[in-house]
């Protein structure tokens, strides 16, 4: 089963399967959302792709509502919500789950009962909300270079997940409200990463080796089971790929700055892999991007003005995208003309590790030996700095 969607664009992503059941037994869902008359509120399943509606209602004046769908043979995930506000909930059986909540708060202030799991689930969404909301005030500091910064979010998240680790999934690995901690994620510089890493983190393989394990045992033939199976098998590919190429490389990461370079091998937006490497001969702009954000548009612009006088004498331009969104991503690099590739690590990847990539976007010159010449911090005219090597 592949694995290549584990990131859908939902507020709180779930890599949820299709729901069956052979039997006709329900759940059921009701309560009460006030200060929300005459607003839809939808029952929404957390599918692969996304959410998926199975059911509204359209509020009155009391915000009472009430659903039933069958239950499902395995736990699964889903979500109330008007407009932008959710909540997260997940069912195990035929269980009754009581929400009650006020419009426009239901996010962060609701009330839950019927279910251990949901009361779990509620106490990890609202820490989520309080770990980005360190996030961007470390972010917004102008007493922090981009390092500084850095290291501090990495500190931030770090003291996050080793609570979760203890207190929610080691804990109790079976449970739903363990499967939802993998897939919590948070924003940083207009990218949505997963806090747990499954592509590339040694010790975050293991969380999701762990639960997969434990959902072997409590859910047996369980698809959400099998998947998380995929995602610890292709995550512990990856992180002996990754040790394997730096036992072989042996260079440090001041070196690989400024006289070196690793390849990069990535799926561009016709899925095609390309190397970086392959582009030996050519004076190479690597760029380092996110299309959705503000600050996309204009350097677009101005990557379009270098490539169109450049081309013809040699410059090519291998961009780099980390946006979470692939479909977005795709429509955005459609009409571009050099080479654009996603890394669906986004900012956790072990490319922006290699390359020392500190902040988003950020840009390399390669030249024609297929060495890095200089990174942005040291470029003053780029366009003279282009001429010099073509």
């Amino acid at each position: 089963m592949k694995i290549a969607k584990i990131l859908p664009a939902a507020a709180l992503a779930l890599a949820a399967l299709s729901i069956t059941s052979c039997s006709n037994k329900k759940f059921h869902i009701n309560g009460e959302i006030a200060d929300a008359k005459d607003s839809t509120l939808f029952l929404e399943n957390m599918s692969l792709n996304g959410p998926q509606v199975i059911d509204s209602v359209k509020l009155g004046e009391d915000g009472t509502f009430a659903f039933d769908q069958k239950a499902t043979d395995a736990p699964e995930f889903y979500r109330l919500r008007i407009a932008g506000q959710i909540i997260n909930l997940s069912i195990d059986s035929t269980e009754t789950v009581e929400v009650k909540a006020s419009y426009p708060t239901m996010t962060s202030q609701y009330e839950v009962k019927g279910s251990d799991n949901c009361s779990k689930i509620k106490e990890l969404a609202l820490m989520q909300l309080n770990l980005q909301y360190q996030i961007n005030a470390v972010a917004a500091s102008q007493d922090l270079d981009i390092k500084a910064t850095a290291d501090s979010i990495g500190r931030v998240l770090g003291t996050y997940k080793d609570f979760v680790k203890r207190h929610y999934i080691f804990k109790e690995p079976m449970k739903s409200y363990a499967y939802f901690a993998l897939f919590q994620t948070f924003v940083w510089n207009g990218a949505q990463t997963l806090i747990f890493n499954p592509r590339s983190n040694k010790d975050d393989v293991k969380v999701f080796a762990a639960v997969a394990t434990s959902w072997d045992v409590y859910h047996p033939k369980a698809e959400r089971g099998q998947n998380l199976h995929n995602i610890a098998i292709e995550g512990m590919k990856n992180v002996k790929i990754i040790e394997n190429q730096i036992a072989q490389s042996q260079i440090d990461a001041s070196k690989v700055q400024v006289s070196n370079i690793l390849d990069i091998a990535l799926p561009d937006n016709n899925g095609h892999t390309r190397h970086l490497t392959e582009l030996k001969g050519k004076v190479v702009l690597l760029d380092f991007h996110v299309f959705a954000t503000k600050e996309s548009m204009p350097r677009i612009m101005k990557l379009r003005e270098l490539y169109n006088k450049y081309h013809a004498q040699g410059l090519e331009i291998y961009q780099v995208s980390v946006d979470p969104d692939e479909h977005f991503w795709k429509t955005q690099t459609e009409a571009l003309p050099w080479i654009c590739v996603r890394d669906a690590d986004g900012i956790g990847s072990p490319n922006l590790v290699q390359y020392n990539v500190q902040g988003i976007p950020t840009y390399f010159l390669i030249n024609k030996e297929n060495a890095i010449y200089k990174r942005d911090a040291q470029i003053k005219d780029l366009d003279a700095e282009i001429r010099s090597l073509l």
